[in-house]
């Protein structure tokens, strides 16, 4: 031990879901007198709980799935070569981590450890210039809103600067509601610092004087790290701006959970202690925001590249592309080998991020969904397509924050709509008739579907009412809500049809379209499929009762011969029909 300056230990949230807080707790007992201190995420979710050795000599080795007992906490001590974590070659080459260079690297509640990696420096930077030279320089960067809509930061700054007001407001949107993405969470968990110092920087280029931060409550851990970083800005005077007589006001307000909120005028109807609904536009936020005062909104992230861009702004719009410059965070989840957060340059096409980042097989993806749940699927055949904002456009589909879910070979496209619909048409605030009644009736329409009750027209009724709900919504989050339908019945109609004309999913998911079928010439007859049916719906002799089945797919997951599958309706062996 020593050789070893000290050792990190990640808890964000996904360190603390695979058992952090007992593989910290053991460190702090076996560990004598290293240091052992708690990081974010370094985005290698799949390999948590994650353990960083950081050695006397300036390099550190990485350890993954680490377990809390004494003799493999020792082993690490001891430097053992067992459990050693190196990130795959192809996903390296790919990856370039300049926003989440500090994520997982730092203690995300030391203040002066950030400033001891470069933290504030954009900030004393900018302070250092004139409000509008700061404004200028982030349109100069080109950088995006990270948010979903891409509009150019740099010019809705500059909207709120020219405003004239005794208050200005400006909110960081961490809102984050799509299902599978979680890149705010995951900064603001592991670098509330660099979020809170690109609202400082812009505060200061627009003239802002209030700040909120708009956090949804499911997300403790980056609310708790998020104030701790504000107590510890105002004890450091940070708060206060250059020619200011007052401190800024900087305020976390807990949202409920509603989806619509990540909308901008119904986030800020929340924040005036109303419902959560988007209004007419305009007046725009920054002519007449927060209580009528000028307002401007970006992410997390976006304000996350805010000192990145400031630092060298020349650099930042060298990246990425001509339209969308420098990095884009994506959090991959589904049907691949590496879920977890990636950085990567816009540009990077969707195979690089999906073979060489998530480390999906080639071969194993259907198709991808981006962009959250009112996002577009697209085909394993488009993966070429590059990754920008205008590019995703063009096939249907939306960058979105940031999620990018992963599906497989075995998954049904109508039942992945049907999720999604099922996610939307839940979460509409109810202002918009197209969307509050239409989602509802294309939502019904899937679960027809997929109940194998659906007839041809509902293919053309899908497309058409789709049609109708994204040009009658009032906000962006309706607008795009029957995307997963449309992009799916765009690339996948065959699947649609197999299900109404056929009365056949081509990947059995779909319950109603599928038996569960037992291969006895694999079985070995362990029983764990009989001990384990939640119905009792297979024999001792291993026949498959389908009339009782509920397919929830335990005897499938559970046997360790693979000798349990899906199978098309009607093909699958049941008590009544035999062997």
């Amino acid at each position: 031990m020593a050789d070893i300056k000290r050792i990190k230990v990640g808890t964000a949230s996904c360190g603390l879901a695979a058992g952090a807080a007992d593989v910290l707790s053991a460190f702090h007992r076996l560990a004598g007198d290293i240091p052992v201190v708690e990081v974010g995420c370094i985005g290698h979710c799949y390999a948590e709980p994650m353990v960083e050795v950081e050695l006397k000599d300036g390099s550190s080795v990485f350890y993954s799935a680490v377990r809390p007992d004494d003799a493999g906490i020792s082993a690490i001590l001891g430097l053992s070569e067992n459990s050693r974590f190196s990130i795959p070659a192809e996903r390296s080459s790919i990856e370039k981590l300049y926003v989440t260079r500090l994520a997982g690297k730092i203690n995300p509640k030391d203040i002066r450890e950030y400033q001891a990696n470069g933290g504030f420096a954009s900030f004393r930077k900018a302070c250092a210039c004139k409000p509008a030279e700061v404004v200028d320089a982030v349109k100069k960067s080109g950088l995006r809103g990270r948010g979903g809509a891409g509009f150019p930061t740099g010019t809705k700054w500059g909207f709120l600067a020219a405003k004239q007001s005794d208050e200005k407001i400006l909110i960081c949107n961490a809102d984050e509601g799509d299902p599978g993405a979680f890149m705010d969470r995951s900064m603001m968990e592991s670098v509330p610092f660099q979020v809170l110092e690109g609202m400082l920087i812009g505060a200061y280029a627009t003239g802002a004087t209030k700040l909120f931060i708009y956090c949804r409550a499911e997300y403790p851990l980056a609310i708790k790290h998020l104030q701790i970083g504000i107590d510890s800005i105002r004890e450091a005077g940070l708060d206060r701006l250059p020619g200011r007589d007052k401190p800024l006001d900087i305020l976390i307000k807990e949202g409920a959970g509603a989806f619509v909120c990540g909308e901008e005028t119904a986030m800020i109807a929340s924040l005036e202690g109303k419902r959560g609904q988007p209004r007419f536009r305009p007046p725009f936020p920054t002519d007449s925001g927060w209580n009528g005062r000028p307002t401007a909104i970006n992410n997390v992230e976006t304000f996350a590249n805010i000192p990145v861009v400031i630092e060298d702004p020349e650099a930042f719009a060298a990246m990425g592309t001509e339209k969308s410059t420098g990095t884009k965070i994506f959090a991959l989840a589904g049907d691949l080998k590496h879920p977890g957060l990636a950085e990567v340059p816009m540009g990077v096409t969707l195979a690089d991020i999906v073979y060489k980042v998530g480390g999906a097989a080639p071969g194993s993806v259907k198709a991808v969904q981006t962009g959250g749940p009112s996002g577009g699927c697209i085909p394993a055949d488009k993966f070429d397509v590059k990754v920008d904002y205008d590019s995703l456009k063009e096939l249907g589909a939306i960058m979105g924050s940031g999620g990018l879910i992963v599906i497989g070979k075995d998954r049904c496209m109508v039942e992945t709509a049907r999720y999604f619909l099922d996610f939307t048409h839940r979460e509409s605030c109810g202002k918009c008739t197209f969307c509050r009644v239409g989602t509802m009736r294309m939502f019904e329409t899937l679960e027809r579907i997929t109940a194998g009750k659906g007839q041809e027209s509902d293919i053309a009724f899908l497309e058409e009412l789709g049609g109708k709900i994204k040009k009658g919504s009032l906000c962006a989050l309706g607008q795009t809500a029957p995307s997963p339908a449309l992009s799916t019945i765009r690339y996948f109609r065959d699947e649609y049809e197999a299900h109404v004309k056929e009365g056949y999913c081509p990947a059995n998911q779909c319950n109603a379209l599928s038996d569960v079928k037992l291969d006895l010439a694999k079985c070995i007859h362990c029983k764990l499929c009989i001990k384990n049916c939640p119905v009792t719906a297979i024999s001792d002799d291993f026949v498959v009762d389908n009339a009782k089945c509920t397919r929830c797919n335990t005897c499938i997951e559970i046997c360790p011969k693979k000798a349990i599958a899906r199978a098309k309706k009607g093909t699958g062996f049941n008590s009544s029909a035999g062997k």
